[in-house]
């Protein structure tokens, strides 16, 4: 059993092309995405569009809930540049991907040779709030007892972590379509499984980062994006 993990696409369509076809190339037999389909991004049907064909499992991402439930509208707005992005990917989503996004599940659960793992976005009760991986050992113990999970993993910072604890492993893949942690590309998590054991695989996949920068520039979106789209990095806190 192989599963290949992602997160924060962020409507980036050539990093999940260039991901999906990375992960299928190891051997990945499940897909799993932690949400973020949408924000950010040039491309928000192209990619929920290849998400649903290729029967990618998801859990619903804090950019996907302001959008499926209308957050840009009924909550303040943030400062920066996020609640721009996601007016704009509202008026151009198409309403069968913006009911698709309202019936994504905040947290899923599957069981493995290793245990049971459980995944969702930013924490098990809501997409929005990020949760600390980067905890005490016994913080994390619990954090695992308290999910009844072997393996737990987590999106929404945008940096991948990963962490080897006794009673099992807790991680981040990272982002696919926005990643923060100073290097550009698309990242994944790919975990191999054999008989009770799990062994797992950080690491990132190229993709023209700079045709993307172009399309961000294009559709009229910031330009701090396009940048951080190539440097790997934002001068702002993203969600």
């Amino acid at each position: 059993m192989i599963i290949g993990l992602i997160s924060d696409i962020h409507a980036n369509i050539l990093a999940l092309e260039a991901v999906l076809e990375e992960l299928k190339y190891k051997g990945a037999t499940t897909i799993i995405c932690l949400g973020d389909l949408v924000g950010y991004g040039p491309s928000p049907n192209e990619t929920v569009t290849l998400i649903r064909n290729e029967g990618v499992m998801c859990t619903l991402g804090a950019a996907d809930e302001r959008i499926a439930f209308d957050f840009t509208r009924d909550q303040e707005r943030r400062a920066g540049v996020a609640d721009d992005i996601l007016e704009w990917t509202k008026s151009v989503l198409e309403p069968n991907h913006i009911e698709y996004l309202r019936k994504l599940p905040v947290q899923q659960k599957l069981s493995t040779p290793a245990g049971r793992f459980r995944f969702f976005h930013g924490s098990p009760e809501t997409p929005s709030v990020k949760l600390d991986l980067q905890k005490d050992p016994i913080t994390l113990t619990r954090l695992l007892e308290r999910n009844r999970c072997k393996i737990l993993a987590c999106g929404a910072t945008h940096v991948p972590y990963v962490r080897k604890l006794n009673a099992g492993w807790v991680l981040n893949p990272g982002s696919v379509g926005l990643a923060l942690n100073g290097e550009p590309g698309a990242d994944y998590a790919l975990l191999k499984f054999s008989e009770d054991r799990v062994d797992i695989t950080m690491d990132k996949v190229e993709y023209d980062f700079a045709a993307v920068a172009f399309d961000i520039i294009a559709w009229g979106l910031p330009s701090l994006v396009a940048d951080a789209v190539q440097q790997g990095r934002m001068p702002e806190e993203v969600e």
